[in-house]
């Protein structure tokens, strides 16, 4: 009697890691086998089965292979096989696990992806390197054994950087450095301080995965997912939307890219995971992987392409099962989104509101694995997350929103680690550094009276175990009359005093209110403008870090939108006709000579003459200025006496006045006399008093525009947080600090803690929704 024959199995190695979410996926992956007859066999490291006991029962064996040395597992799964335990399937779930899948079955003659190719895409520089090869745009990278070849990296490219290994999952050991300072930290953070790494050019710009499956050896793109990240110096992903709410032109050209880009890489089995960045530039490609993304991404998309089964797509392909998945999908009709929690660190002492938000009926999937008496560890990598919420929606925006409000509506108190009384903050007091460098411009400023060619670069860093919890960013000219040097001293003095104060922050007190005091009496005590914006901005940056909010939602400002940008022509400049707003400098001898070549463009018109007028002057010009209308004139004249003639003159013009416009009884004046005001940050002392000048403003209908000096990036998105205030935006002071490449509007990653980075997606098409 013949025995029966032996069922076909699937060989998951690797199995799951210890986190939920791994466990979550190996364990759908298990039951969709099983679900098809496949019997089951689990392999991993010994002391991984021991610890996930779920994914063990849900599998008909388990054997401890260690997947980290991928010939043994391949040479084991072959002994099997030569005694008639041969596997019809061998995949994998995890990161770390993948080269032993594809060794496996190579070894074995099934389906799978080619050894070399899978180990050309974990190694990260040897994935850049191929996807240039084929034409895609990548960032420079080098592989560095030790701290003076990143060094050297660092002085032959553009910063700022991002420090990382070389082999790694979950952002652990990712940072961002903006200079040699930054490095030593950065390095000692690294999971492997003896193995080599990468240093790489930072890439800015939204960040976006997309999510597949290979089906006859072909990859189908299932989704765009878009996603959101704590602000650096670490990239731990705080939440994604699927799918990302993106133009269509823009979504195909993302789908068509990643497609080919997978197909020079010859991957062509199982599912894939690849990260971009949209860039003013265009589609700069990230990490490759052929697995699943995380983040609940195997939850998420189930929910927006019903009956959609991930693993089991894959398994009906290499069994030769039909598989009912075109070669272009629609749009999903649906969204779902997740989000993580970030509570405060520190020993929690009670939650509430989790009852509710697990319990609502959109969410798909809720956890929280902190409770009264637990420690919330600081957020350096994926390992670090406390739990998550995911829910779907009908559209991306709802999903969003609804996300982010669930996991807003629980509430953590926690209480430092070691006790802290009144007086002695213990290693609550952050220490304070100030670093101070001269930056030449990327090209000439001329203004009116002066041109600028150099600016000193300011960095406030709050400090604590050796890693940033506060940072503010400012530049300063001397042409100004802002000092570097004296600047950096005054904050600095500064800011050791407020460290120093009783954190009222750090103990569920309202965190604002302490700190407008202290900064008010700062600014009565004669401390600069300049000098307060770079304190304010640092531990704003760090209250809201603490409070797992962006600095907009802590002071209660509407979310930023786009910010629409006017274009700056500095005198001298040619005037470009691309039908932008357009700011021109005056206050020259030309001035005539260059409002006559304004005549006839198509564009609203900011004329900015500096205070560059006299009474003659203006009366000079008036006629060019009536025919041209411009929407704005700002600063024309010195006397302000001239200014209720010119509003008279000019009735269908917005008049602002900018020079010495910095204390609320400067903003009260520009409203009274020009009936409006330009409100830059430098010259108010941070986004407190600015928001106090706009927000009196609005309330006695005058114009009001956002400006700024020639500032850093950060300084421009700590700004542009109020832009939603105002009626025109004048941020774009960063191109010429910067290596930013101009663009007519630019958004802001307004989820993420802390102070928001610009987001540079691309504008979108008329009638078609902003990209997140």
């Amino acid at each position: 009697m013949s025995a029966a024959p032996h069922p076909r199995e699937l060989l998951l190695i690797g199995g799951g890691g210890e986190m939920t979410l791994s466990v979550d996926v190996a364990v759908q992956a298990l039951e969709q086998a099983r679900a098809r007859g496949l019997r089951t066999h689990v392999t991993n490291r010994a002391d991984t089965l021991a610890a996930t006991p779920a994914v063990t029962a849900a599998a008909d064996a388990a054997t401890t292979v260690d997947f980290a040395r991928p010939g043994d597992t391949a040479d084991w799964a072959a002994g099997r096989a030569a005694d008639g335990e041969r596997p019809a399937l061998v995949f994998g779930v995890r990161e770390m696990a993948q080269e032993a899948v594809a060794a496996t079955a190579h070894a074995l003659e099934l389906p799978g992806n080619p050894p070399a190719a899978v180990r050309r895409i974990r190694t990260k520089d040897a994935c850049r390197a191929a996807l240039a090869a084929a034409g895609f745009r990548q960032p420079a990278v080098r592989v560095c054994r030790d701290a003076s070849e990143a060094r050297a990296f660092l002085a032959a490219t553009a910063g700022p950087w991002v420090v990382k290994p070389r082999d790694g999952a979950d952002s652990a050991g990712v940072r961002k450095v903006t200079g040699p300072d930054d490095l030593p930290t950065a390095l000692a953070q690294l999971p492997d301080r003896e193995a080599p790494f990468l240093v790489e050019e930072f890439v800015d710009g939204g960040e976006f995965s997309v999510e597949g499956v290979f089906v006859g050896g072909s990859p189908r793109v299932l989704a765009v997912t878009a996603k959101e990240k704590l602000p650096p110096p670490y990239f731990v992903e705080i939440g994604h939307v699927l799918p990302a709410d993106l133009p269509e032109g823009t979504r195909r050209s993302v789908e068509e890219t990643v497609t080919a880009a997978l197909t020079a890489l010859e991957l062509r089995f199982g599912l894939f995971h690849v990260e971009l960045w949209l860039t003013a530039e265009g589609i700069v490609l990230g990490e490759v992987h052929v697995r699943i993304g995380g983040g609940w991404i195997h939850r998420m998309l189930p929910h927006v392409r019903p009956g959609l089964e991930l693993y089991g797509t894959v398994y009906d392909d290499a069994l030769g099962l039909p598989v009912d998945l075109p070669a272009s999908l629609p749009a999903p009709e649906r969204a779902a989104a997740a989000r993580y929690f970030a509570p405060p660190e520190g020993r929690v002492t009670a939650v509430t509101g989790w009852d509710a938000v697990r319990t609502h009926p959109a969410v798909l999937h809720a956890e929280l694995r902190v409770g009264p008496g637990d420690v919330v560890p600081g957020f350096r990598s994926g390992g670090d997350r406390v739990g998550a919420v995911v829910v779907g929606a009908a559209t991306p925006a709802e999903a969003r929103e609804l996300a982010r409000e669930l996991v807003a509506s629980v509430h953590f108190t926690v209480e430092p680690v070691e006790p802290v009384d009144a007086v002695d903050m213990g290693d609550d007091v952050p220490e304070v550094r100030v670093d101070l460098e001269p930056r030449p411009l990327t090209s000439s400023f001329r203004i009116s009276h002066m041109t600028i060619e150099t600016v000193d670069h300011l960095r406030l860093r709050l400090l604590q175990g050796g890693r940033t919890v506060g940072e503010g960013e400012i530049t300063a000219d001397s042409g100004y009359g802002q000092d570097g040097p004296a600047i950096a001293a005054e904050a600095e003095a500064l800011a050791r005093t407020l460290a120093a104060a009783r954190d009222e922050a750090h103990h569920g007190a309202d965190p604002v209110a302490p700190l407008r005091a202290a900064l008010e009496k700062a600014a009565a005590d004669g401390v600069g403008a300049p000098a307060r914006m770079l304190v304010e901005m640092a531990f704003l940056d760090r209250a809201a870090r603490r409070a797992g909010v962006p600095v907009w939602r802590l002071l209660g400002l509407p979310e930023p939108g786009r910010v629409r940008l006017l274009h700056t022509v500095p005198i001298g400049e040619d005037i470009p006709l691309d039908g932008r707003p357009l700011k021109i400098k005056l206050g020259g001898a030309d001035d005539e000579q260059i409002l006559r070549s304004l005549l006839g463009v198509p564009a609203p018109l900011i004329l900015d003459a500096n205070r560059g007028w006299d009474r003659q002057d203006w009366e000079r010009l008036r006629p060019l200025l009536a025919e041209l209308a411009p929407a704005v004139l700002e600063d024309p004249v010195r006397d302000p006496a001239l200014l209720p003639a010119i509003r008279a003159a000019l009735p269908g013009t917005a008049v602002v006045l900018d020079e010495g416009i910095a204390t609320a009884g400067d903003a009260a004046f520009a409203v009274g006399t020009a009936g409006g005001l330009n409100v830059k940050l430098m010259r108010f002392g941070g986004i407190l008093p600015a928001l106090d000048a706009l927000s009196d403003a609005t309330e006695k209908g005058a114009a009001r525009m956002l400006g700024c000096f020639l500032e850093p990036p950060r300084a421009i998105a700590y700004a542009a947080q109020l832009a939603g205030l105002c009626d025109w935006s004048d941020l774009d002071g960063h191109f010429w600090v910067s290596d930013d490449r101009p663009v007519p509007s630019y958004g802001l990653d307004s989820d993420a803690p802390g102070i928001p980075r610009i987001a540079y997606t691309p504008e979108p098409a008329r009638g078609e929704a902003a990209a997140i």
